[in-house]
């Protein structure tokens, strides 16, 4: 059956191992990603957010001083951060996902590989 351009059974048996091993190491990945805490911060350093690897918030830290803002000014400071630790968290994942694929383009629908 190879012949008519068909893989052979050792290469079908390599690629469920394969997908085995790197379905192991996400669920692993996965655990890791819940236990880690990336910190995000205003510029100012007055805000710092926690998030887990998954992008769960974890705490939040003002400095006192700013309470006596104005409420935009808190405010701002405090997305400022939010956006911080989102875009740490969220390259994190990434090169953690992609560092377990290897880079594979497993073409998978409603799944892309651009940046």
């Amino acid at each position: 059956m190879a012949g008519f351009g068909l893989p052979n059974f050792g290469q079908i048996t390599e690629a469920f191992k394969k997908a085995q091993q790197i379905q192991q190491d996400a669920q692993k990945l996965q655990e890791e990603l819940d236990e880690m805490e990336i910190e995000g911060s205003s510029q100012d350093g007055r805000v710092s957010v926690w998030l887990s690897g998954n992008q769960n918030p974890l705490r939040v830290k003002m400095n006192q001083s700013l309470l006596k803002e104005d409420i935009t000014v808190v405010e701002s400071t405090v997305l400022e951060a939010i956006k911080a630790a989102h875009e740490s968290s969220t390259t994190n994942m990434k090169n953690r996902m992609q560092e377990l694929t290897g880079g594979l383009n497993l073409n998978l629908p409603g799944i892309t590989n651009e940046d």
